[in-house]
């Protein structure tokens, strides 16, 4: 599947050219891609990488799938997009993070915070992670940018505007939705652990 050049960093598995691609849409509100992620950190990614079982032959691309209906959701969307942009080395890493404390920015958590408030939050956990330089960097780019007409948004906004379109297109409707080489599966699920798979890749690895 295309990936714009700048967005590279979201292929957190796998080497770039590999000749398989694993995309997986996923919401950082969404308990159910929270326990995809570990599945991808813990099953995954060391079976793609050197020495694994299928190293070389399957990238991984995280796909951004913002669910609106969670309020917050389009907040911590925009920080995962500064991390990537300021420093990408520590975009998973991030994720995970997120992930990790998503019960922090869920509806009734957030309910009494405002979006400043919450940007703040995701802000001290990106410079947590990755050091008080790059967590002001994170900050310049989740400050409003001048409009004439107010309404400008913030400096990611351009690459959500594209995530967002990008599963549109690709009718996504639910996170995780799980691609292979380019065609939904149904297959994938939350719930699965290292052995099914292991049979998924099995079966579907042909070089």
């Amino acid at each position: 599947m295309a990936l714009q050049p700048n967005l590279k960093a979201f292929i957190v598995a796998g080497p770039h050219d590999a000749p398989h691609t694993l995309d997986i849409f996923m919401d950082f509100i969404c308990p159910y891609s929270a326990k995809m992620a570990l599945a991808i950190d813990t099953f995954l990614k060391p079976t793609f990488e050197p020495g694994g079982q299928f190293a070389g032959k399957v990238k991984v691309i995280l796909r951004q799938q913002v669910q609106p209906w969670h309020a917050s959701g389009l907040f911590l969307h925009e920080a995962v997009l500064a991390v990537a942009r300021v420093a990408p080395e520590f975009l998973w890493t991030y994720c995970l993070q997120l992930w990790e404390h998503q019960q922090e920015f869920m509806d009734e958590d957030t309910s009494v915070l405002t979006p400043v408030q919450i940007r703040e939050k995701l802000i001290a956990l990106a410079t947590q992670i990755m050091g008080e330089k790059n967590g002001k960097e994170v900050r310049k780019l989740l400050q409003f940018r001048p409009h004439r007409m107010r309404n400008g948004g913030v400096h990611t906004s351009e690459e959500i505007r594209y995530v967002v379109r990008f599963g549109r297109q690709n009718g996504i409707h639910v996170s995780p939705t799980v691609m292979w080489d380019g065609l939904i599966t149904e297959e994938p699920q939350s719930s699965w652990g290292e052995k099914a798979w292991m049979d998924f890749l099995t079966r579907k690895v042909i070089v």
